[in-house]
């Protein structure tokens, strides 16, 4: 006769949530992807994704092996005013990229450039990114999505340039020094005129 409660046996329960979570995301984004469906396809309850993940958000960063939650480090972006973001934007992300955690952060995106994960990276820039600056930078209407992928393809480059490629003596400039240097060029990209 069974006993009531989890059965024997080591669970695979958060392993399979983690598979169902990557392949959903990577192929219809986040947005477009709920928890229920992460549930479904691990045949699981919506209340054990929480139960594990918390947040669709968190189960985002644990599918992608982020060592933060995304809106922890996006926070005081929403504070910084958007004349501002240029400098804030890598005066804040060079300092964690050059911390224990942003090797693992710098370790995942290698991984994910080498791998089949890089629709999870896009769904990362599309949907976490943009839609946290895009709207604040959106003039002309319709520019902040182009925008704010102007400025991720300057951030990757120096990921790029600093930690994978890390090519001398960029690699071992002082992070603020990068960040002025990059700032009016992210700037232009959030707030000045396209062609």
């Amino acid at each position: 006769m069974r006993r009531p409660g989890r059965p024997p046996g080591t669970s695979d329960t958060r392993d399979r949530i983690l598979k169902a979570a990557r392949e959903l995301f990577a192929a219809n984004g986040i947005d477009r992807t709920s928890v229920r469906a992460v549930a479904a396809a691990a045949g699981v309850d919506s209340a054990l994704v929480h139960h594990y993940f918390g947040t669709k958000q968190q189960l985002f960063a644990a599918a992608i092996d982020l060592p933060l939650d995304p809106m922890t480090l996006l926070g005081p972006v929403r504070e910084t005013p958007v004349d501002e973001l240029g400098l804030a934007l890598p005066s804040l992300l060079l300092p964690l990229w050059d911390s224990e955690m942003g090797a693992a952060l710098v370790a995942t995106l290698r991984s994910m450039l080498a791998g089949s994960d890089i629709s999870l990276f896009r769904s990362f820039v599309q949907e976490v990114i943009s839609a946290e600056v895009g709207p604040r930078v959106d003039n002309p209407p319709g520019s902040g999505r182009v925008r704010v992928q102007f400025v991720a393809s300057q951030l990757v480059g120096v990921v790029m340039a600093r930690y994978i490629i890390k090519l001398e003596p960029f690699a071992s400039l002082p992070a603020q020094q990068i960040a002025e240097t990059i700032a009016p060029n992210l700037q232009h990209y959030l707030t000045g005129d396209l062609p």
